[in-house]
């Protein structure tokens, strides 16, 4: 009788009592039996993901951008699952690959490298990766750069049956061979049942708690929200945009207000895209104007450590942030997807702005990168060195 259903008789009688998605405060005793000895996750005191502690600044601005779906409701079992599913390379064809080979903690979960490797090193991925804090404050909630997948659970399993990420697409046997996989482990039954209320796997359930422990990554303590948070006011918050911050240098303010100041104002316009406080996309933007004649609508991520690890943009053709500014500061191209905000007198912007402004654009971003996310034991690699071996 295998280890995950000698675990699962042990905690029948606890776990098939628990609602279908989960109970926050079962006892102890409830621990997943199977998956204690691979993690070092204590399952007795599970992290919180479900109600993370936002400064007042940003919780007012934010709610109604929330793209979490009602018929998926946080809950910090079923994120926790999410985060064993993200770094498992038991989920890839040849146990190589996981999501997080991809999208790297230290790195604002993106990848160095400007397309990614899956299960083979001589194929790459279409896109390069993107990160993924804030990606839960987007609306309408679509994903991918080309906006292809409707939701972030819709989202979550996309990779595993792509041949070229995980594998299980084609010959390979689809969802049903990789289930089966996740079956034979020692802890997947019971760590599903543990959140769910019963051992069984499915899709679904796969990406409910992929897209939970994705939407629980949020960047709200970089340096820009330390001063923001100390000229902010609850009676005027877009004031509050428009004021130096002290712990800025005057160079950071510079591009600060660059950043934030409409383009027939003295600014850049940068802003009206990129939606402070979360920095995420404004759901009208439409082409960035990177190739001439371009068609497609793309979804940016967040600007949120944005300065951790280049490469940039959809392609990752861009290295640095200077190119980046560069690129909107004289490189638009003109096509019919242009965003309207790109234009200027119907024409591609051309801001032209000094050399000292856009390197004062390229300073305001990195006080954007977050001093928690990139290193937050939440968000990290839950399994022991060796579980492999198992």
């Amino acid at each position: 009788m295998r280890l995950a259903y000698i675990g699962w008789l042990v905690v029948s009688g606890l776990t098939l009592a628990l609602a279908a998605c989960g109970g926050k405060d079962a006892p102890a005793s409830a621990t997943p039996a199977g998956v204690a000895a691979f993690t070092t996750i204590d399952f007795a005191h599970v992290a919180n993901y479900a109600a993370p502690a936002l400064p007042a600044y940003f919780d007012r601005t934010v709610k109604a951008l929330d793209n979490s779906p009602p018929a998926n409701p946080n809950n910090d079992r079923v994120a926790t699952l999410g985060r064993v599913l993200f770094y498992d390379l038991r989920l890839s064809t040849n146990n190589r690959t996981s999501c997080a080979s991809c999208h790297q903690q230290k790195y604002g979960f993106t990848d160095p490298m400007r397309f990614s490797n899956g299960i083979s090193t001589a194929a790459t991925t279409d896109f390069h990766a993107m990160r993924l804090g804030n990606l839960r404050y987007w609306r309408p909630g679509t994903t991918f750069w080309n906006r292809r997948a409707p939701s972030a659970e819709a989202q979550a399993s996309h990779p595993l049956h792509s041949l070229v990420e995980m594998g299980w697409g084609g010959a390979a046997g689809g969802f049903d061979a990789l289930t089966a996989k996740m079956g034979k482990t020692a802890y997947y039954p019971d760590l599903f049942a543990w959140a769910f209320g019963s051992p069984t796997i499915t899709e679904p359930r796969v990406q409910q708690a992929l897209a939970q422990f994705v939407r629980a990554m949020i960047a709200s303590s970089s340096r820009w929200d330390a001063g923001y948070a100390r000229v902010f006011s609850p009676t005027a918050p877009n004031r509050a945009l428009d004021i130096d911050l002290p712990n800025f240098s005057s160079r950071e303010n510079r591009g600060r207000h660059l950043f934030m100041a409409a383009a027939g104002q003295g600014g850049a316009g940068c802003s009206s895209c990129h939606l402070p406080p979360t920095y995420a996309l404004a759901a009208t933007a439409r082409s960035d104007g990177l190739d001439a004649g371009e068609v497609r609508l793309f979804k940016a991520p967040s600007l949120r450590n944005v300065g951790l690890m280049g490469p940039y943009m959809h392609d990752g053709r861009f290295t640095t942030l200077a190119q980046v500014v560069d690129f909107y500061d004289h490189g638009i191209q003109d096509g019919p997807a242009l965003d309207d905000r790109l234009r200027q007198s119907g024409r591609p912007r051309r801001l032209n702005l000094s050399a000292d402004d856009r390197a004062a654009l390229v300073a305001f971003l990195m006080t954007l990168s977050d001093r928690v996310l990139p290193t937050d034991p939440r968000f990290g690699d839950p399994f022991r060195p060796g579980y492999r071996a198992y």
